[in-house]
């Protein structure tokens, strides 16, 4: 199996488990939610289940975005990725706006009508543990193929790690007779999502303006300084599309090489780049240095 087909097979299989753990949360946090009259429950069942619709946003995605390039897309499919992430923001701000009426409405009208039950913190200790073990999952495949669409995923499910713990001590609060608390730790969950969308938001808006991933194009400079043949190089341009990279330079080799010689000195270039910075592509202008 190669590299690429190994690479598609684990982050396939990942976002398949995320959508199955994202429907468990989902139904188990509805049921609770409607027995009791949480607006905390509620408000998580809510983000568990648009974390269902952006784990199945997110398996399509990986299952595209892994396509060879094609004469319609010359570039790949990886920007379905970074459409996959704002789509995603989208969902999330959906479900900030919902939360942060029904807690509002709650505290001003003061009707906060909500049974504590055992079940109720059996529902939420669960979704802590089901989130912390499918976030780092999730994370560590992100890491090691460099998908911004299951990373943003496993941001989905660490958010959901920190709301859950917001409406566990909200549940506290109402067992201690302080009701409001439930509405509340609602609201606190409404922050951490808009939190959470800004970020989503702003990384797949950059992705797909083609803003040059930060870092990058500093790297890439130190790496060419550290080849002799390159005089000088200028016109570096770096983009990003889902889990690639594109590079465009022009580099200034001696005039009195031959054509043969130029070249092997942008494959040198070229290699050096890829060694450093998986998912690449380089393209390499050669220009006589004067």
């Amino acid at each position: 199996m190669t590299d690429n087909a190994k690479a598609a097979r684990d982050k396939k299989r990942i976002a398949l488990t995320s959508v199955i753990a994202a429907v468990f949360l989902t139904g188990f946090k509805l049921i609770i939610g409607f027995l009791t009259g949480s607006l905390g429950i509620l408000s998580e069942a809510l983000h568990s289940g648009l974390d269902l619709v952006a784990a199945l946003i997110t398996f399509l995605a990986v299952r595209i975005a892994d396509q060879p390039a094609d004469e319609d897309h010359n570039y790949g499919h990886g920007k379905i990725e970074n459409y996959s992430a704002l789509v995603e923001t989208i969902l999330l701000l959906i479900t900030c706006f919902w939360i942060i009426y029904e807690a509002i409405k709650r505290l001003v009208t003061g009707k906060v009508e909500i049974e504590v039950t055992i079940w109720s913190f059996i529902v939420i200790i669960t979704s802590i543990i089901v989130d912390i073990s499918r976030s780092r999952a999730l994370m560590k495949v992100a890491k090691k193929y460099n998908s911004q669409a299951l990373e943003a995923d496993a941001l989905h499910f660490s958010t959901d790690i920190w709301s859950s713990s917001v409406v566990l001590i909200g549940l506290v609060g109402v067992s201690f007779n302080f009701h409001f608390a439930d509405p509340i730790a609602a609201l606190i969950v409404a922050l951490i999502v808009l939190g959470v969308s800004y970020r989503l938001g702003k990384r797949s808006f950059d992705a797909l303006i083609d803003r040059a991933p930060a870092g990058m194009a500093e790297d890439i400079k130190k790496i060419i300084a550290g080849i002799k043949e390159v005089k000088t190089f200028h016109d570096l341009k770096v983009r990003e599309s889902g889990p690639y990279k594109f590079v465009d330079l022009n580099i200034h080799v001696e005039s009195d090489l031959s054509i043969s010689e130029a070249h092997n000195i942008s494959h040198i270039v070229e290699e050096a780049i890829k060694n450093k910075i998986p998912n690449i592509q380089v393209t390499i202008h050669i220009e006589p240095d004067n």
